[in-house]
């Protein structure tokens, strides 16, 4: 077993196999915990920086569900459709972090809690973008061995 988790680690660079672990970690575990065990009245749901509780939050937990596991497939299989679409999902990370803080902070420190969580959140959004190679079926082998952005 050891064997074939350090086989699938070499699959990808060392940052794409912790958003593969995210999504993992969001598909099995945190996202059936929100859908069928928390309270309607606790939950709540972020969508382009936009902040949806009750029923509305509910409502729209299985797309997010769809979201994670569609990338934990993608990241495991190395699939070619992920690219451009994991850079795509991550630029609206990037504008949903910038949305909620200036939404949900002071003016000023919306601005410069935004900035700074979108500028954070860009890292992986580029590094994505510039990964069109690691997702071709030849690069899926040798990926992790550079380490690389660009496999």
């Amino acid at each position: 077993m050891l064997q074939a988790i350090r086989d699938d680690w070499v699959k990808r660079p060392w940052w794409m196999n912790l958003i593969f672990y995210f999504c993992l970690y969001m598909t099995f575990i945190y996202m059936p915990f929100d859908i069928f065990y928390k309270p309607v009245a606790e939950d709540e749901e972020i969508w382009f920086g936009l902040t949806l509780t009750g029923w509305w939050a509910k409502a729209t937990a299985p797309l997010h569900w769809l979201i994670y596991g569609a990338g934990a497939w993608g990241f495991w299989k190395m699939s070619s459709w992920m690219w451009p679409w994991a850079a795509v999902y991550a630029a609206q990370v990037v504008i949903a972090m910038f949305v909620f803080s200036l939404l949900n902070g002071d003016a000023a420190g919306g601005l410069v809690g935004g900035t700074i969580a979108g500028a954070i959140f860009a890292v992986p959004m580029v590094a994505l973008w510039r990964a069109r190679e690691s997702f071709r079926p030849e690069a899926a082998q040798t990926a992790g061995a550079s380490g690389s952005a660009d496999g």
